[in-house]
């Protein structure tokens, strides 16, 4: 059995001023309600076959053979390989993280002789796409599938023995598909990929379109690759011991795709009347991290700032934010006391409203009213903000704003910052699915009210 080492898989776009919050998703201790699950006793029998060069199918059973926490081992055995040929056995190492799901390792027989060699010499070659789940993992590692899988999602990833294949990655939405394993059909979620091999003997044959279909509580049902060189791999589930599970949502309560953007004004009824307008944009993304920019656009506040969040399974999370002002509006002091002056927050935009307290600034999805999170004082949230208390999602609502009239979802959250009216109060929070935030209202302690309304673009 050849080895295929695990590699560094590291793709942060950005030098964080901040360090990310260590929270994680109840969900991803359940074994079963994943898109890949690992219960015991988990099985999956795949055919897979190429049009070229392996044009009679070859069947594949993968079981569950280890797991340690959220991390799992796959094993598979080949059934009753073709006379003369060796069967084909291995195993692939998997984790559930709050970012989604990612490979470490891999180790397998060698692929036969005649496929193409997938690296710039055929010596101790190490990958490999002639296995059922290889296509899967071909140039998409670290995640393998990002989550959570919501409208508009995409990544960019890694894989190969060395990195050399990348892949950007598209959840397109969700289709019906037919398998041996679903013959009356099943729905599925659809993730599209434009993979690229440079440097290899066979590159032309290590780059294509892969499209993965993925059943919740069963994981890819079927895969389809079509090579630049023109052959076609598919993946196809004939038999698993799991059964499907509904679909989750995959509302986006506040997109961060690369080049979203839209325009936000934002007053207070005592310290800043005259409305500042500020535009924003989605500049950077890297497995679901974001970079959003905001940019003056009329009004008593200019200002530049920069800002990076994190959406994964627990909601959408602050990682870093910067900002340079000039304004003439005298607005009270926040907190926390024993923080240097000028590391102090400021409410220059909509942003900083939005992102302020206490994390998840968007709430995970699927977003159930009711839903209460609160502060920790042992927090990363409580060092930057000095803030206490609670966020509620309230549930459905109807605002109606400049840009127009939403249903969005209405998060409350009720702050204590000790020493500072401004800092204390309670903010409300509009989020419109595939749109984000559209509306804001925070009432302060001092009597004023910071209001945010989304405009037209």
């Amino acid at each position: 059995m050849r080895r295929f080492p695990a590699v560094v898989l590291s793709l942060l776009l950005l030098v964080l001023a901040l360090p990310a919050a260590a929270s994680a998703a109840a969900d991803l201790d359940d074994l079963a309600n994943q898109w890949l699950p690992r219960s015991d006793g988990a099985s999956w029998t795949y055919a897979w076959s190429n049009s070229a060069y392996q044009p009679n199918p070859r069947r594949e059973t993968y079981t569950l053979t280890g797991r340690s926490g959220r991390s799992f081992r796959l094993s598979w055995d080949e059934e009753n390989p073709p006379p003369g040929e060796n069967r084909s056995q291995g195993t692939m190492d998997f984790a559930q993280t709050d970012a989604g799901l990612v490979n470490s390792d891999y180790a397998s027989t060698p692929p036969p002789s005649r496929f193409p060699v997938l690296c710039a010499a055929p010596s101790g070659c190490g990958n490999s796409l002639a296995a059922a789940l290889y296509p899967l993992i071909w140039g998409t590692r670290s995640p393998v599938l990002a989550e959570p899988l919501v409208r508009g999602t995409q990544w960019n990833s890694l894989g190969g023995a060395s990195n050399e294949v990348a892949s950007v990655n598209r959840y397109v939405g969700r289709r019906q598909v037919v398998v041996p394993a679903f013959p009356k059909g099943i729905t599925a979620a659809v993730v599209t990929s434009d993979v690229s091999l440079a440097g290899a003997l066979g590159d032309l044959y290590g780059t294509g379109v892969r499209t993965v279909w993925w059943v919740r509580g069963v994981g890819p049902v079927k895969t389809e690759f079509n090579h630049a060189s023109g052959e076609t791999s598919t993946t196809e589930l004939e038999a698993t011991s799991l059964a499907p599970l509904p679909l989750p949502s995959d509302v986006n309560l506040l997109p961060l795709n690369r080049g979203e953007s839209g325009v936000l004004r934002y007053r207070n009824s005592k310290h800043m009347r005259s409305w500042s307008t500020q535009r924003f944009e989605v500049s950077e993304v890297v497995n679901n991290s974001s970079r959003v920019d905001v940019k003056h656009v009329k009004g008593p506040i200019r200002v530049a700032a920069s800002y990076a969040l994190a959406t994964r399974t627990s909601g959408t999370t602050l990682l870093s934010a910067t900002a340079s002002a000039s304004t003439k509006v005298k607005f009270p002091k926040l907190g926390p006391r024993d923080a240097p002056k000028d590391e102090r927050r400021r409410f220059f935009t909509p942003f900083d409203l939005m992102v302020y307290g206490f994390g998840p600034v968007a709430p995970p999805l699927p977003a159930t009213t009711g839903e209460t999170f609160r502060s920790s004082r042992g927090s990363r949230d409580f060092k930057l903000f000095g803030v206490t208390g609670t966020t509620k999602v309230l549930g459905p609502r109807t605002v109606r704003v400049p840009a127009g009239k939403y249903k969005a979802i209405a998060v409350q959250s009720r702050f204590v910052q000790e020493g500072f009216a401004f800092g204390s109060g309670v903010r409300t929070t509009y989020f419109a699915p595939g749109v984000g935030l559209v509306k804001l209202v925070f009432a302060h302690r001092d009597g004023s009210v910071s209001t945010v309304e989304r405009m037209k673009r």
